[in-house]
């Protein structure tokens, strides 16, 4: 069983719930289309006979956009269970945390008076044991510093959660790791590729 101490925890210098919520943002993409009909002519090619000027045939551009059917929700239904052991001061806790999100953005920053404030309770004791609750629960993850916590969003997110990881992909994308020319997303089982180095001949 987990223990629900936040001091039991470590810090994070990235979001722990990210991969696996890239992927299950990935799966969860409808792809839909939308037609130029009734909205804009110009978007419509048109054939005519010259002779006659009869319009022979026309031709529409269909643009394929990609919608998150759970958009417009805070939180998920699918990990709603997380949801159900918490106790008072977790759900208060929450109550805060939900308050402090940025649109799009995962990572969150906890202010303990705020918190105190906002919940009503006279010591820290309680934000912490809720702190603790919502870390073992996977809700949220311990960031870089005390004050900086992370958001898991399978859980919940305030956003477009395919914005988001589209942003995330094309940031790994960018990222070039230490000692190596080039990450190779296309090949999971050796990820890092050494440059090409012609041998010399010393001798």
């Amino acid at each position: 069983m987990k223990e629900d101490k936040l001091s039991s925890y470590g810090f994070n210098e990235e979001n722990p719930f990210l991969k696996q919520a890239v992927e299950e943002v990935q799966k969860n993409i409808v792809k839909k289309y939308k037609t130029a009909a009734n909205t804009d002519q110009k978007a419509v090619l048109k054939a005519f006979d010259e002779n006659t000027g009869e319009i022979l045939g026309s031709t529409q551009f269909i643009r394929q956009i990609e919608v998150d059917e759970e958009k417009f929700a805070k939180i998920y239904l699918d990990q709603f269970s997380a949801f159900f052991d918490l106790k008072p001061p977790a759900i208060k806790v929450f109550g805060y945390i939900l308050n402090q999100l940025i649109p799009n953005k995962d990572e969150f920053v906890f202010l303990l008076d705020e918190c105190i404030k906002y919940t009503g309770y006279k010591t820290k004791s309680s934000i912490f044991q809720g702190l603790g609750q919502l870390v073992q629960n996977e809700i949220i993850a311990r960031g870089k510093t005390d004050f900086l916590y992370f958001v898991n969003p399978l859980v919940v997110f305030n956003g477009n959660r395919i914005t988001f990881a589209h942003t995330y992909v094309k940031k790994q994308k960018n990222k070039i790791p230490k000692n190596q020319s080039i990450l190779d997303f296309d090949n999971p089982e050796e990820p890092y590729k050494l440059p090409d180095i012609k041998p010399i001949d010393a001798f």
